[in-house]
């Protein structure tokens, strides 16, 4: 099996992952901006050929460290570049370069081709040659946290590049953002069902072009004249023929059964002409209508009848206008609809939200996407009698604490959002006490609910009350509560029932949480490239400690080639973490059921499972008095305090020194322990120092959304003293 990674546009990754599933590929995670994916050649070359929304798909060939020029030149040295090139070939090389020291990327790329050429010169006296446009092969450095990836380029150019479009508007869509488009508005499932499509703002018509061409059966790449691996040396021409000769019968059956349900308008006769020659080139001219026509004059077509799909790429203000100029746009837009197109679905990407809500129509569902650098929204409108039925919306003013609440959970989105996206981050705490009035914790999580693995992704909070000062009154504090979560709502456009509230009932002993709910409710989220299940509604916790993102992060990165062991595991996060660093075996141990199903499941998300992943039911303390095994890296997360009826009292304070001692017995020669607690009054016990070298990790342990109380945790690294 090889490895891939296939690249796409931010906001696409869910959909490129169930796009190359089909396609046969195995092993397959989203990443920031791309998908992972194990798998075959002729996949490989099934994904170039036939990726509606990829942009690239990079071949790895080898990884190594690389923290200078030396290492990265020796590195690139020891691929055997005979393999993949010819002498008097040519090549290119892109690169990239994240959190390393060396960071001009295009230097990288000089060091990486001086490193080919040099070892060619070598070996037989010449050198290949340099083609910054059709390479016979193009390479990709990834330079991350001085970690090189070198990877082959089998796209070529871009995959968006269809090779159909020789025309085309002032603000060009990319065609695997047009497809997405399409994918989120439910086209194929419409087109199932004899809809037609109108885009009343069509431009150079790729909208309507990827429409067909989807519907159709038609490979996206079907017409591109040339792919990076037609130059290559490993290159199966035998096979790229033959999946080629397959695509151009699905194309040839499924246009001769292509019904004319497309339509194009645009006010602008210029791209109107370029829209046609695009879908003359596409081989689609004769399915597609185009018609001058402006949004004020928009009727449905005599032909079409039953449902349908209106979408359309309207100018944002960024590009093409102001802002208030563009209202009356899309107000006709919204007019139009609802005159004309009862029962039919309508789609609106736009950057500016305002000018959505200047549609006038209610948004049944909105997806995060990404044109080029600009965020943008994809509007999805039920029309007429087709709508959905609309929730009830709270419309009273704020109040003024409430407002505050509102106006910092908007500041912190903005502060943070760059640092998101850039780590790819989709679980974060975005609210702690900020306003002391407002007494709770916010977690955002975004996921896809696991009963519905098909949907996009939509955002959840999670809300958890802290116990208010006793001089408080209850009903002042209920309506504390009641009015953050109003403001959390409001702010990140989160409907009520998404929003998960941990509240505190009075009983004896003081105010405790309230009884949890029991509805097996589980999202699936992204960490680290990395799925989990979370319950926001019937556990204390969701099954992911946030504060802990680093610790996993820094588990990953140690784990290579190590026997790895989780004591109190939970759900077995941090063992998912080392397994896909390469550890040789991970062994998880809980004393909950419960949670080691769950993190059987959190393992078989991320495809781990089988005896080189063992989960244990068992006290860990005991467990440890017993085990014989040697492990070289060992994680433990004991709780503060734990009085099971089926283990013995546990007081991390009391007994972590016993705790890590048996730990030490079970530690291969060189191995470490890594050692965290929640418990914000601990202090490390002397005697743990005498038998152990000890790194406090802590402050470095703390992610950048948890810096608001750097005694959330404590972290340690402990290596055994010689002789202990």
């Amino acid at each position: 099996m090889r490895q891939f990674f296939a690249t796409c546009p931010k906001g696409l990754e869910y959909l490129l992952r169930d796009e190359l599933v089909a396609l046969g590929a195995s092993e397959v995670h989203e990443a920031l901006a791309g998908v992972r994916f194990s798998a075959e050649l002729p996949v490989g070359y099934r994904a170039c050929l036939w990726s509606r929304l990829a942009s690239r798909i990079l071949m790895l060939l080898d990884e190594f460290a690389a923290a200078d020029e030396h290492a990265l030149y020796d590195g690139i040295q020891r691929i055997d570049w005979s393999d993949h090139l010819a002498a008097d070939g040519t090549l290119a090389v892109d690169a990239v370069s994240i959190s390393s020291a060396m960071r001009h990327s295009r230097y990288l790329a000089q060091k990486v081709k001086d490193a080919i050429v040099d070892q060619f010169r070598d070996r037989c006296g010449t050198r290949p040659g340099v083609d910054l446009e059709q390479p016979s092969v193009r390479l990709n450095l990834l330079l991350r946290k001085d970690r090189a990836t070198v990877s082959l380029d089998l796209s070529g150019t871009p995959l968006h590049r269809r090779g159909y479009r020789v025309g085309q508007g002032e603000a060009p869509l990319k065609e695997n953002l047009a497809c997405a488009m399409l994918l989120r508005a439910g086209w194929p499932q419409l087109h199932a069902e004899g809809a037609a499509i109108i885009d009343p703002m069509c431009g150079a018509g790729t909208l309507l072009i990827e429409a067909a061409l989807m519907a159709a059966d038609v490979a996206p790449g079907l017409k591109r004249g040339y792919f990076g691996f037609q130059g290559w040396l490993g290159h199966d021409a035998s096979t790229w023929q033959q999946l080629c000769d397959e695509a151009r019968t699905r194309a040839d059956t499924g246009l001769r059964q292509l019904q004319p349900v497309f339509h194009g308008n645009d006010a602008d006769p210029h791209v109107l002409s370029q829209a046609k020659r695009n879908a003359q080139e596409a081989g689609v001219i004769g399915f597609v209508r185009f018609e001058r026509q402006s949004i004020e004059h928009l009727h449905r077509p005599d032909d079409a009848k039953g449902k349908g799909l209106l979408i359309c790429n309207p100018p944002y203000g960024e590009r093409l206008g102001q802002q208030q100029e563009l209202v009356p746009l899309y107000r006709s837009l919204g007019d139009q609809a609802r005159a004309q197109f009862e029962g039919w679905r309508l789609a609106v990407i736009t950057s500016d939200i305002d000018l959505g809500h200047a549609i006038g129509l209610r948004a049944q569902k909105k997806y995060l996407l990404f044109n080029g650098a600009l965020e943008c929204r994809l509007l999805v409108f039920e029309i007429g009698g087709a709508a959905a039925p609309q929730r009830q919306v709270d419309e009273r003013p704020l109040s003024a604490g409430a407002e505050a609440v509102a106006n910092r959970l908007r500041k912190t989105m903005r502060h943070l959002r760059k640092t998101l996206t850039r780590d790819n981050i989709h679980c974060w705490r975005a609210y702690d006490a900020d306003i002391p009035e407002y007494a709770a914790a916010i977690d955002v999580y975004a996921g896809v609910e696991e009963s519905n693995p098909g949907q996009a992704p939509s955002t959840w909070l999670h809300v958890q009350e802290y116990a208010a000062p006793k001089e408080i009154p209850e009903h002042v504090a209920s309506s504390r509560l009641a009015d953050l979560v109003r403001a959390a709502g409001i702010a990140f456009e989160v409907p009520r029932e998404r929003i998960a509230v941990k509240t505190r009932y009075k009983s004896k002993g003081g105010g405790k949480y309230g009884r949890m709910a029991d509805r097996e409710r589980f999202l699936i989220v992204e960490e680290g490239g990395l799925r989990f299940r979370v319950n926001l509604h019937d556990y204390l916790d969701t099954g992911l400690f946030l504060d802990h993102r680093p610790v996993r992060m820094r588990l990953r990165e140690l784990a290579r080639g190590r026997r790895f062991l989780n004591l109190f595991c939970y759900t077995a996060s941090a063992s998912v973490y080392a397994a896909h660093g390469g550890a040789r075996s991970t062994t998880s141990v809980d004393l909950s059921a419960n949670y080691l199903e769950w993190a059987a499941r959190n393992l078989a998300l991320n495809g781990f499972g089988g005896s080189a992943h063992q989960l244990i039911q068992a006290d860990c303390l005991k467990w440890l008095e017993h085990d014989r095994g040697e492990y070289d890296l060992i994680f433990v997360d004991p709780p503060t305090f734990s009085n099971s009826k089926r283990a013995d009292d546990f007081d991390v304070q009391k007994e972590h020194a016993r705790l890590l001692g048996l730990c030490a017995e079970r530690l291969a020669f060189g191995g470490l322990i890594v050692f965290s607690n929640n418990f914000r009054r601990f202090r490390l016990d002397a005697e743990v120092e005498e038998q152990f070298f000890v790194q406090d990790v802590s402050s470095a342990s703390i992610p950048f959304d948890f810096t608001r109380n750097s005694r959330i945790h404590h972290c340690y690294e402990l290596q055994a003293r010689s002789g202990a």
